[in-house]
């Protein structure tokens, strides 16, 4: 399905650049990371701040992959300056799946994005506005355990099957109520599922995310699945879930898989967001990704992208360089 958010990178003349960087906008606000994924009027001004530096063609809300297990009951770890994670495991077997309960969306900090998205929107001053959520495998990974979840696909499918089942009927839901908040599109974040083999990740990922793309994409709603773990044999499978665009980290040899997919199938990534953004310098940064345009110049269903979400502390003087990169480039 071609979506005007397709359209618009398709068409555009000059190269893009999508970084997952929201927590990158702390110094700039002053603000912490409990204070941005508690607050939706901090993440908001957080967002905004970036924008204004770097005037960017797409701004987000906050990659914050333990909000859904929260609603859920997941006990979480919130501390000021590091991204909550999930503490321990919410249910472990099988009659524990059975009797979790679906969450609402705008249950506990999920109505945190939600409010950011409003927020934005409701600002009439921002670019293509893109929310971010969790996948299907991940949630139930963050539910069951990781680990525990990739053994269940091998032990029990069923029960793996049920608890999927669960997790993509919220997700559905809370990715609807993005959809209504108006914003252009939604990055689902399915990190997990690139640990499963390419088979099992067409079982037990691919078809759970197709779900949520069905429900939701259309041509003035995009879907953007993002898999960090990925690499150039599971791409095939990652396909299968029906997006429009694709975002991958480092492990998906990025020029490899423009050669496998249509030119209307779009691909985003992969510079690593702790090697090169996070412990690089400048000139690396800026080296790194002009060297990454450059193989990637032929096509224009490219996005350049850090692989993942910049992690808090990442300096901001390397996503100047990024942007100067970008703008650096030759156009098409």
């Amino acid at each position: 399905m071609k979506t005007k958010l397709g359209n618009f990178i398709i068409d555009s003349p000059k190269r893009l650049g999508l970084p997952i960087n929201v927590y990158c906008g702390l110094p700039i606000t002053g603000a912490s990371v409990h204070d941005l994924v508690t607050d939706s009027n901090i993440q908001f001004k957080t967002t905004m701040a970036l924008q204004k530096r770097y005037n960017a063609p797409f701004v987000l809300t906050a990659m914050d992959l333990s909000a859904e297990s929260e609603a859920f009951g997941c006990q979480i770890r919130l501390t000021e300056d590091e991204i909550p994670t999930v503490i321990g495991r919410l249910v472990k077997t099988k009659a524990e799946v059975e009797a979790l309960q679906e969450p609402t969306p705008g249950d506990k900090r999920t109505q945190v994005h939600l409010e950011t998205a409003k927020k934005i929107v409701s600002s009439g001053d921002h670019p293509i506005t893109l929310g971010c959520m969790i996948g299907p495998f991940s949630l139930a990974g963050r539910l069951f355990g990781v680990s525990e979840a990739l053994e269940l696909t091998l032990t029990d499918p069923e029960l793996t099957t049920l608890l999927l089942e669960k997790a993509t009927r919220f997700l559905i839901k809370y990715a609807q109520a993005f959809k209504q908040i108006g914003i252009d599109g939604l990055i689902i974040a399915e990190p997990a599922a690139g640990l499963l083999s390419p088979r099992s990740l067409a079982v037990f990922s691919s078809p759970y995310v197709k779900s949520i793309v069905d429900a939701v994409q259309e041509e003035n709603f995009s879907v953007i699945l993002h898999n960090c773990g990925a690499r150039i044999n599971h791409l095939a499978m990652v396909l299968e879930a029906g997006p429009e665009i694709f975002h991958f980290s480092t492990p998906m040899d990025i020029p490899a898989a423009l050669r496998q997919v249509d030119g209307k199938v779009i691909l985003c990534g992969n510079l690593d967001p702790t090697s090169v953004f996070y412990n690089g310098t400048p000139d690396e940064v800026y080296e790194k990704a002009t060297q990454l345009l450059s193989d990637t110049l032929p096509y224009r269903n490219y996005i350049i992208s850090s692989g993942c979400d910049l992690p808090p502390g990442t300096p901001l003087a390397n996503l100047d360089a990024f942007y100067k990169a970008i703008n650096s480039s030759l156009d098409f």
